[in-house]
């Protein structure tokens, strides 16, 4: 089985556009990638219904959409038989955590992904940089504490692009991951494979290998994404986020449906 749970819904030249009509070249784009099932995450904060999570200008002035029309483009693609899930990328926001589950509740998630783009109000991968603020091995720190922090929560059914921290190359000489796993490990949360950091300044596959196998030995479940955001990344350089799983050990690769899981074997 080979699935593609991390992508977000545009239409023919990037822009937003949640209507069921352009789910179909990204299911194209997946048969022609040899991927089995697709699903969509839309960032959480392009939503009007959660704009009361936000402070940080980036995300507030982005809560213009409507999550109910995202949610049910999707669900009449499924409706049409297209092998599509309904999932969401959620931004943690540390201490707001029943309020985003108050949220999200009413809707029917097949899974729901966390991330961690901010800690204390600096970007990961954005301006202004945490990294520029504390440097990088604090930043480091700050922000696989924040992670572990998020698969507590228990919000979350997997982790995207889990060491996101090295996006831009900077990294410490060595890190030891193994708190991180284990917060993961007892939370029961999944961790994504993604391509995404192939295309960014640090060229190599989330997460590095140390943290998968760390996550491995501690019998964490995988996803696969590519982050795409548009149709022609669906499925991209997963023959090598499959040779980077088989590695690390993994048979198999996590299956969602209304936030259930089950494992099958990896394609």
């Amino acid at each position: 089985m080979i699935v593609d749970y991390h992508m977000h819904l545009r239409g023919t030249r990037e822009e937003i556009a949640h209507d069921t009509a352009s789910v179909d070249p990204f299911v194209a784009a997946a048969r022609a990638a040899g991927v089995d099932e697709i699903g969509f995450t839309e960032h959480v904060y392009y939503f009007s219904q959660t704009r009361r999570l936000w402070t940080i200008p980036f995300q507030v002035e982005r809560c213009v959409h409507d999550l109910d029309a995202y949610v049910e483009a999707v669900l009449q693609a499924r409706e049409r038989g297209l092998p599509v899930k309904l999932g969401l990328e959620v931004d943690y926001v540390p201490g707001r955590e029943e309020e985003t589950r108050e949220l999200l509740a009413p809707y029917p998630w097949d899974y729901l992904l966390g991330s961690v783009h901010y800690v204390d109000g600096f970007g990961i991968d954005a301006q202004p940089r945490l990294l520029d603020e504390v440097g990088v091995e604090a930043a480091w720190g700050r922000y696989f504490e924040t992670l572990a922090a998020a698969a507590r929560s228990g919000l979350f059914d997997s982790l995207s692009h889990p060491d996101l921290v090295k996006i831009f190359g900077a990294r410490v000489a060595s890190f030891d991951y193994a708190a991180v796993a284990d917060a993961i490990a007892e939370a029961g949360t999944a961790v994504e494979v993604s391509t995404a950091g192939l295309r960014k300044p640090v060229g190599e596959l989330y997460p590095h290998p140390e943290l998968l196998a760390a996550c491995r030995e501690r019998g964490v479940p995988v996803t696969t994404g590519s982050d795409a955001h548009a149709p022609d990344l669906v499925g991209k350089d997963f023959d090598r986020a499959r040779e980077l799983l088989r590695s690390a050990g993994y048979e198999t690769v996590t299956i969602f449906e209304r936030r259930r899981a089950r494992q099958e074997p990896l394609g």
